[in-house]
């Protein structure tokens, strides 16, 4: 069967399952979007707003389905507009394939009109990535693509056509697609020695990151802890993957996590890190961190072994197979008089709030209440993001997508509107702050254009809320560059793009508002107006342990002594 490149990219994807790609045509991309418009009934095609806003949407696409999310471009300006994105999938371990084409082979390397070396360019930040100047060796590029960005670590992978490989013809042969499977070759002597740790240990922790989420290793990851008979802590990726509402369940480690998660882990004798990576974020002073406690590291990947903190012991392989393998030769354990002590710390230093007013968390909270703790809760980077990760409990893995490692402000619309694509019959609503909402609001008319009903919550303080946060208590209250007063109204914003806007400045009016956008079924913008010096509490200050976690109160007292 001879068919053009153009053909076999569409014929690929059609293999590999893709029913859905984020993308944005232009001239050297053309044959394929020709094709595309061929095959409209099997692949829809999302047109965002940027290409920017299509891998976002591919990437939040994969985390809320596990599927690969896959977005379009063209050359030049339209390739380099995905390097955020591709970076941002990469620094989270999201399987994203990426495809742009270029100028033809035969002007590569000479300046051409929008030609650019989209492959060199994202090399850092791809597990792989590809230029494909042979017709031939399209077909397998591709698969191969998907295999790299599924397998092990996932990962986004790039793949870059020039023009005149998409119109050259070649011999295309259908292939069945095999799933790839985790391997079940775990190191026996790891496993033993990681159970008799476990089986030595008077006061274990388990610290789960988002390896837990990407692995499918839920349900492992609770019978583990309930043999193991541990609390439990997690990393902003790991949200989810073990249930927030559990008894066992201290909150979220690090910077901005709870005082009962931070102090439990700094006085623990066996910290159990399941998928996590030790970012900076997590462990403060990395050579404070967990100082009193021998570290059991279980992680598919052995770059991240002895990286960022060193570990007694590791196991390598995937999570859901390391921990079902932990499970079958682990005995029940039991430590009560360890629990009741984290469970005091949980009693005394709750998550608290100000009560008076709108504020961030009671947003937060309410969109709890009113959606059941069922929705998908995306959301951009700041003040906000932390709040969202704090005051929503989450009980299931892909139901809350952020951009953890690269930390991309622009981020959660174009999640949102993948993730609303890949799960529409989930309530999936963006957080975000007012000046995150600024660098992607263009995608708004992108969920109108495609009838998409995502709710966009923005928590508008008018000013760049977590700079503004370290502004006030690191450098001297100097707001520099912090402050949005400027006449921009969300709310009119919106309806020019066709959505809905509401504004609520009360706790009464948020209430109505978000019932009434969880009713309507379109796009929804709800402008929620906050003070500007709220803060995110508890928070552990550059280069302290995470045993010095304070918070307000602990402020108010200093400044009195």
């Amino acid at each position: 069967m001879q068919l053009t490149g153009a053909q076999i990219v569409i014929e690929c994807l059609k293999e590999q399952g893709v029913d859905t790609v984020f993308g944005y045509p232009g001239g050297a991309i053309l044959n394929v979007y020709d094709e595309l418009y061929k095959h409209s009934d099997e692949i829809r095609h999302i047109l965002t707003s940027h290409e920017q806003g299509a891998s976002h949407a591919a990437d939040g696409y994969a985390r809320a389905t596990g599927k690969v999310g896959v977005c379009l471009a063209t050359s030049g300006p339209g390739a380099t507009n995905l390097v955020t994105g591709i970076a941002t999938a990469y620094m989270d371990s999201i399987p994203v394939v990426a495809i742009t084409c270029n100028v033809g082979v035969s002007l590569l390397g000479k300046d051409s009109f929008q030609e650019i070396d989209i492959a060199g360019i994202t090399m850092p930040i791809t597990k792989h990535n590809y230029i494909v100047k042979d017709v031939k060796d399209l077909a397998d590029t591709i698969r191969k693509a998907f295999v790299i960005a599924k397998k092990g670590r996932p990962g986004p992978v790039l793949i870059d056509i020039p023009k005149d490989v998409t119109a050259n013809k070649t011999e295309y042969r259908p292939v069945t697609i095999e799933p790839v499977l985790p391997s079940e070759d775990i190191c026996e002597e790891d496993l033993e020695h990681a159970v008799k740790m476990i089986q030595k240990s008077k006061k274990p922790y388990i610290f789960v990151g988002g390896g837990a989420v990407l692995a499918g290793a839920s349900e492992e990851l609770y019978e583990f802890a309930k043999k193991v008979d541990a609390p439990v802590t997690d990393s902003l990726m790991g949200k989810g993957a073990f249930p927030g509402t559990d008894e066992l369940y201290t909150g979220m480690l690090g910077m901005h996590g709870t005082k009962a998660s931070n102090y439990g882990v700094s006085e623990c004798d066996l910290l159990i890190v399941a998928g996590a990576r030790f970012s900076d974020r997590v462990t403060g002073n990395a050579k404070k961190f967990a100082s009193r406690a021998k570290i059991l590291q279980l992680d598919v990947d052995v770059a991240e072994m002895n990286k960022n903190v060193l570990i007694t012991e590791g196991v390598i392989g995937d999570l859901k197979v390391v921990l079902r393998k932990l499970n079958e030769r682990l005995e029940q354990q039991s430590h009560p008089e360890w629990k009741e002590k984290i469970r005091e710390y949980r009693s005394r230093f709750p998550l608290s709030y100000n009560p008076e007013g709108l504020t961030g968390p009671f947003v937060v909270e309410e969109i709890y209440r009113q959606t059941n703790g069922d929705a998908v809760i995306v959301t951009e980077v700041g003040q906000h993001q932390m709040w969202a990760a704090q005051y929503y409990k989450y009980t299931k893995p892909r139901t809350f997508l952020t951009s953890g490692g690269l930390g991309t402000m622009g981020y959660g619309l174009g999640a949102a509107l993948g993730a609303k694509t890949g799960m529409p019959d989930k309530t999936v609503i963006n957080v975000a702050g007012d000046g995150c909402f600024r660098m992607n609001m263009n995608e708004i008319a992108t969920a109108v254009r495609h009838n998409i009903p995502i709710i966009q919550v923005v928590i508008n303080n008018h000013v760049l809320g977590m700079v503004r946060q370290w502004q006030n208590l690191f450098y001297g209250q100097r707001y520099s560059a912090t402050v949005l007063n400027d006449a921009v109204d969300f709310v009119k914003l919106a309806e020019a793009m066709g959505a809905t806007g509401l504004r609520a400045a009360t706790k009464e009016e948020f209430t109505e508002a978000l019932k009434q956008a969880l009713e309507l079924g379109k796009p929804v913008v709800i402008d929620c107006q906050i003070d500007s010096d709220d803060k995110v509490w508890p928070m552990v200050a550059p280069g302290a342990a995470i045993s010095e976690a304070f918070d307000e109160k602990d402020m108010k007292e200093k400044t009195v002594q």
